[in-house]
C-alpha cells in the first residue's frame, strides 16, 4: 500500500523527522526562510497522512498505513496511533452522552494529538541550486501554496516565485508570491537556474525518499515518548505486534468531532 493518499492533480484538488540526507530532495523550511523557486507544474504535489506531536515526536509515516476512504476517514487496519486517538474519541463520545462538554472537549483535544493529519509534499525547482527540491507542509500551508500555484498557473513558465514561512511554533504562515521583475530581483545565476529547472518535468520518484517510515514497534515507543499510556490500548514495549488487535474497527468519527 502506498504511503501517499493522493498524487498529482488529485492532491492539488484535495488541497483547495529525520530524513535520508544522501538521497532526499527535501529541504529545510523553517520559520524565517524564503526560497526562490520555479513552479514546474501545479500538480507536482503529493498528499500523505503524518503522525507526531509537536516538540515531542517528529513527523513520521507508518510503514503499514491505515486504509482510508475518499474523505480521509479510516476504514480498516488502524495503526497504534489511530487506536490511541480512538481511545480518546471514545471518551469524548461518552462525555457527550452524559452532557459533560468540558470533558468532551478535553478528550477530543487529546485524540487530535495522536490522529494522522494530512500533509503535502510540494515539488519545485530551486533557483539557488538549479535542482529539484521538495518542501513538506501542513494541510493548511499546503492548501495556501497550491491555491497560489493554481492562481498563477498560466504564468508559471515565465515567472519565478518566493516561497516564504513566517511566524513561530505552530502559528506559522506560508506564502507563495511571484517575482514580477526577474531582471531586477534575480541574479544571473538564479535566472540561469530558472531556465535550467524548466528543462525537465518534476520527477515524482523524489517524493519516495522524503518521509520517515516507522514500523509498529517504533510507533509504540513514540506513543510513550508522546506521553500516552500504551496500556490503555493493550500494548507493552517489545510486545506490540503480539498484543495489538489489527481487527479492531476504528471508531466512527465525523467532521464535527474534529477540533477545527
Amino acid at each position: 500500500m502506498s504511503i501517499f493518499t493522493k498524487k498529482g492533480s488529485e492532491a492539488a484538488a484535495a488541497a483547495t523527522a529525520e530524513k535520508d540526507k544522501k538521497s532526499s530532495a527535501i529541504v529545510s523550511f523553517n520559520a524565517g526562510t524564503t526560497l526562490k523557486v520555479r513552479v514546474k507544474s501545479v500538480t507536482d504535489t503529493a498528499e500523505y497522512y503524518g503522525y507526531g506531536v509537536y516538540n515531542k515526536v517528529n513527523t513520521f509515516v507508518p510503514k503499514q498505513p491505515a486504509e482510508r476512504n475518499a474523505k480521509g476517514f479510516i476504514t480498516a487496519n488502524p495503526t497504534v496511533w489511530d487506536r490511541a486517538a480512538d481511545h480518546y474519541y471514545g471518551l469524548a463520545k461518552a462525555a457527550k452522552d452524559r452532557g459533560d462538554e468540558t470533558e468532551e472537549k478535553k478528550a477530543k483535544d487529546a485524540a487530535y494529538l495522536y490522529k494522522g493529519k494530512p500533509r503535502y509534499l510540494i515539488g519545485l525547482g530551486s533557483l539557488e541550486s538549479g535542482k529539484d527540491i521538495v518542501v513538506d507542509l501542513t494541510a493548511k500551508q499546503g492548501k495556501t501554496v497550491i491555491a497560489a500555484m493554481q492562481k498563477y498557473e498560466k504564468k508559471i513558465d515565465k515567472v519565478a516565485f518566493e516561497l516564504s514561512k513566517s511566524g513561530s511554533s505552530t502559528d506559522t504562515v506560508v506564502s507563495l508570491t511571484p517575482i514580477l521583475d526577474m531582471d531586477e530581483d534575480l541574479t544571473d545565476a538564479e535566472r540561469a537556474n530558472f531556465d535550467k529547472t524548466g528543462e525537465n518535468p518534476f520527477d515524482f520518484a523524489l517524493f519516495d525518499d522524503c518521509l520517515y517510515l516507522a514500523d509498529e514497534e517504533e510507533q509504540t515507543k513514540n506513543l510513550v515518548v508522546a506521553g500516552f499510556d500504551i496500556g490503555l490500548i493493550g500494548l507493552t514495549i517489545g510486545a506490540a505486534a503480539q498484543t495489538a488487535d489489527t481487527d479492531d474497527k476504528p471508531i466512527e468519527i465525523t467532521d464535527e468531532d474534529l477540533p477545527f
